[in-house]
Formats: structure tokens, C-alpha cells, sequence
């Protein structure tokens, strides 16, 4: 799959600018390629497919920049996790960054307007997406197969295809829902720039993706390539929905979340990576430049990856921003796999004070740098102000480097089996469904692989598995939705540094618990309506 992700289909197009931004929309496609010689072959559908996966861990065709998907944003800011990294974490009480960038100083202080560009830059990266999956969708109908003459195996390759680009569809429109609630919306069965797509409620798109994801959990295969989609990721999605339902909707469906929860635990054939043989330090080897090769193996923990490679997947964004960005102060970039640090982010004491301490004596999942470093931010723009996050790092499980110290090798989990374990926790204390003792057993599981002490019953509270889910999985992109779901986000009861861009933290307006839809966008599409309070 990592040699997969170089894909050689080139597709013209600014994003759903394509669909939506631009009242006249004037496409050409690259070097005289048209989807009719494209889709000519076989081969060349599944070059096209490439191109659907790829274009989550790269920016462009042409490797970090120079031809990037994407216009209206630097290219090396592009890359879709690194937006989507920044609107889920840097909004929180898990991270702060100290670049200057245009806006990007207005994700903690939580003043973002509809025309941050890195709000911009992640919608129009959502919805790129969405477009290339939708053109892949109908290219692969039956109808088009028949009529280009491809039949029997290979034909039911291309509807596997079909059935895995529904799945990346939905993951977006799932982004589209928790970030920014009332996006535009378009299927295969919209024409590219025939119209401007109308306005989708959240509630109504929450309906769209569920059924399409219960269409794919029986369609989907069992097993796949690692880093391509199954049936389990589909229910994973499914699960993390539902968990979030009452945001979405307004009705709680925590009853659906453990239910499907309990299937990717009990039936996706998944098992946490606790080292082999068992490793004290597992949970810190998760994030590591061979991730792929244990955590991400046949049975381990991932579900569902974004695959970066050294060699094959340059660009600046992903885990090569998570292992660069995080490196700065009198920290040794070469310990980490790395050229040079890029000194941004790091975490405030909110992160910090979730552990027992923050050299990882009582929980290894700390990890901190804490030498020259100070735990309290006076000033959001010195590296040295807050602890370093050394969760990400560019080498292996041996202590070698990656295949490269430029980019990282690094796969992000886009799922993994920890997550359900505290899904159905969480639903478990919600629902009333479920069973107290399994709840138990799962939470106490992951404490137990992280060397912390384990809980009883008693201790197993709502509020505490919100910090556990801090715990396990920070700066991995829950921290804003959790927060949201947990009425801790906007709200004055719960504050951390920077919080609302004053020093001690402060609530803010209600609204911000969505983003503003861009005012490009707004204002070149009549059918849409800001989001309110923007």
C-alpha cells in the first residue's frame, strides 16, 4: 500500500471550487488526460483509485510542492490531516503552537472568522475529495463498465473499488458534519459544475452517511490491504457517529455506539500491540516510523491508516508536520529521525495534569520533554513555553532512523481498536446497555498496557473517561469533538491557558462549537447560509 499511494492520475481540479465556489467554472483537465482515456482500462481505473487514497497523505502529483491539488494555499499547509490535525487539537487544551502564520494563532484563541485560511484550506481539501471520490463513484457505475467493454473479474474489482471510494466519501462528509455542520452537498449523481450544490442539514447528512456506511459493512470485504478500508472501518465510523450523535441530531444513540463497538472489538479480529514479546513501553511504539510492521499488522490495533512513506509520500503535512513541528528548544531532532526541528507545537498543563506526572513513571503514555521547557505558557509563540510532545517519532522500534529524516515514515490510525474500547465504555455509562464488568475490563486493559494503575468500578465515571480518552488518545484529533460532546469546548466551566485567547482561559460564544463555512464559498453559491454567530 505504500508504494500505491504514487499515483499517476492527474485530476484539474479546485476543489469543489470545483462544484461550488465558482459561478462559471472553466475545467480542463491536465496534459490532454480526459476521464475517457482515463477510464479506458482496467489499469487505468485502478490508477484513478490510487489517486482516491493518496490524496489523503499527499498534497499533489508532483511530491511537496509545485502541482498541489489544492489552489489558494500554500501547498505544504494542504495536506489534509495537517488541516484537520490543527482544527481538532490547536482549539483545545491538548496543544498551541507558536508560528505566526496568517490565523493560525486564532485556533486557541478561539476567534477564527469564515475567512481563516486554514479553515478555508481544510474545506476545500474535504471537499476535493469528496469530488474525486464522487467522478470515481460514477465512473465504476455498471452502466460505464458496460459500455467500455470491462466484464467479469475485472469489473468486479472496479465495483470493490466503487464500494471503498462510497467509504472515503462518507469519512469526509463525517469531517464535513463535526467540523462545519451545514455544508454543501453532491453525490455521483451531480454533474461537475451543472449546478450549485444546494445546502445539506447536519441532521440529514448524519442520515446520508449512516446509510451509506450500513450499505458498506456488509459490502465492504472482511479483510483488505492494510490501509484500505474494510468492513470494521466502516463500523468504526459508525460507532464514533453515534457516539457523537447528540451533538449531530440532538438524539443520543449510545446504545448504537456500543453495539458497534462491541462488533469491530469482538468480531474484527483486532488485538491492542503490546510489544512482542509483551513490551512495558508498547503504547510509546505506536506512533513509530515502523508502525506499519506491528501495530498496523494483520491482527494488531489499526483499523484504518493514512500510510506516509519517507520515500514515496513527501510533502510537509501529516506525521511529517507531527514529527518536525513538535521538535524545537534544546531538543536533539537527530534522536527523533529528524533533520531539524521545526519548533511549533506542544501541549499546555490541561494535557499535562491529566497523567500522574509528566515523565511517564506512573503512565507511559506521557510522553513529554519537559528539560529547558516550562509548563506554563506566558506566550504562545516560544516553543519553550509548555512541555514537547515526543508522541510522533521518525524511527523505528530498533532506534534506527526512517527511510528518510526529511519526511517521516510515520502511518497515522485513523481508527484504532483503543478507541472502541472507550466507545463502549462511554456508551456503556450512557446506555445502561452493555456490561459493568467488560466496560471495566477494557479501560482497565489499556492502563494496564500503559503501566498505570488500574480502576475499580467506582472509579469508572463519565468524567473520567473523558481524561482517559485525553490520556490515550491525544494529539490524535478527538480532543475538540470530545470536548464539544463532554459541554467543555466553548463553555466557562472547564478552562485551560489561552483558552479564548486569555492567559488564564475564558468561555466563548456558544457558536464556536462549528466552524463558519468560508465566505468564498459563501458568497459564490446563493444556496448556502452561514453557520450562526459568522
Amino acid at each position: 500500500m505504500k508504494s500505491f499511494l504514487k499515483p499517476i492520475f492527474s485530476v484539474s481540479i479546485f476543489t469543489l471550487l470545483i462544484a461550488s465556489c465558482t459561478k462559471k467554472l472553466d475545467l480542463f483537465p491536465k496534459n490532454d488526460i480526459t476521464s475517457e482515456t482515463v477510464y479506458s482500462t482496467p489499469d487505468g481505473y485502478k490508477k484513478a483509485f490510487a489517486k482516491l487514497y493518496g490524496s489523503l497523505a499527499l498534497t499533489g502529483n508532483s511530491g511537496p510542492a509545485g502541482n498541489g491539488d489544492v489552489q489558494g494555499i500554500d501547498e505544504g499547509f494542504s495536506d489534509f490531516l495537517r488541516l484537520f490535525w490543527k482544527a481538532q487539537e490547536l482549539s483545545t487544551d491538548e496543544a498551541v503552537i507558536a508560528w505566526g502564520d496568517a490565523g493560525i494563532q486564532d485556533f486557541h484563541n478561539m476567534n477564527w472568522s469564515s475567512n481563516n485560511p486554514f479553515l478555508q484550506g481544510l474545506y476545500y481539501r474535504m471537499f476535493y475529495q469528496v469530488t474525486i471520490c464522487n467522478d470515481f463513484i460514477n465512473q465504476s457505475s455498471d452502466d460505464n463498465l458496460g459500455k467500455r467493454g470491462i466484464s467479469g473479474a475485472d469489473a468486479d474489482a472496479i465495483r470493490g473499488y466503487r464500494n471503498e471510494a462510497k467509504f472515503l466519501r462518507a469519512f469526509q462528509y463525517w469531517v464535513a458534519m463535526d467540523l462545519f455542520a451545514n455544508p454543501p452537498f453532491v453525490t455521483e449523481d451531480n454533474k461537475i459544475g451543472s449546478d450549485l450544490p444546494k445546502q445539506i442539514k447536519r441532521a440529514d447528512l448524519f442520515t446520508y452517511v449512516e446509510t451509506q456506511l450500513k450499505t458498506l459493512e456488509t459490502s465492504l470485504p472482511v479483510t483488505n490491504e492494510y490501509g484500505r478500508a474494510n468492513r470494521f472501518a466502516a463500523k468504526a465510523l459508525l460507532a464514533r457517529m453515534y457516539l457523537n450523535a447528540q451533538t449531530y441530531t440532538g438524539s443520543a444513540r449510545y446504545a448504537d455506539a456500543l453495539t458497534y463497538a462491541k462488533d469491530v472489538i469482538t468480531n474484527g479480529g483486532y488485538n491492542l500491540w503490546k510489544g512482542s514479546p509483551v513490551d512495558p513501553a508498547a503504547y510509546t511504539q505506536l506512533m513509530l516510523a515502523d508502525n506499519n510492521v506491528f501495530a498496523g499488522a494483520s491482527g494488531s490495533e489499526f483499523i484504518f491508516t493514512i500510510n506516509y512513506d519517507g520515500l514515496k509520500t513527501q510533502g510537509y503535512g501529516g506525521t511529517t508536520f507531527l514529527t518536525h513541528a513538535a521538535v524545537g528548544g534544546s531538543m536533539n531532532a537527530a534522536q527523533y529521525g529528524l533533520d531539524g526541528g521545526w519548533g511549533g507545537v506542544r501541549a499546555t498543563k490541561g494535557l499535562v495534569n491529566l497523567f500522574p506526572d509528566a515523565n511517564g513513571t506512573a503512565d507511559k503514555r506521557a510522553q513529554f520533554y519537559t528539560s529547558g521547557q516550562n509548563v506554563d505558557i506566558a506566550d504562545q509563540t516560544q516553543f519553550v513555553q509548555g512541555y514537547a510532545v515526543t508522541k510522533y517519532r521518525n524511527v523505528k522500534k530498533d532506534g534506527t532512523n526512517g527511510q528518510s529524516i526529511n519526511f517521516s515514515d510515520v502511518d497515522f490510525p485513523v481508527f484504532r481498536l483503543a478507541e472502541m474500547y472507550l466507545i463502549y465504555a462511554e456508551a456503556f455509562l450512557n446506555s445502561g446497555g452493555g456490561d459493568a464488568a467488560t466496560a471495566l475490563s477494557y479501560i482497565n486493559e489499556l492502563r494496564t498496557r500503559a503501566s498505570a494503575a488500574t480502576i475499580t468500578s467506582g472509579q469508572l465515571t463519565k468524567d473520567f473517561i473523558l481524561d482517559e480518552r485525553g490520556r490515550e488518545l491525544y494529539w490524535e484529533g478527538f480532543r475538540r469533538t470530545d470536548l464539544i460532546r463532554y459541554k467543555k469546548f466553548v463553555e466557562s466551566s472547564y478552562l485551560w491557558p489561552w483558552k479564548g485567547g486569555v492567559a488564564s482561559g475564558r468561555g466563548v460564544e456558544s457558536f464556536r462549537t462549528i466552524y463558519p463555512i468560508p465566505a468564498s464559498d459563501v458568497s459564490s453559491n446563493t444556496n448556502l447560509v452561514q453557520n450562526t454567530g459568522y
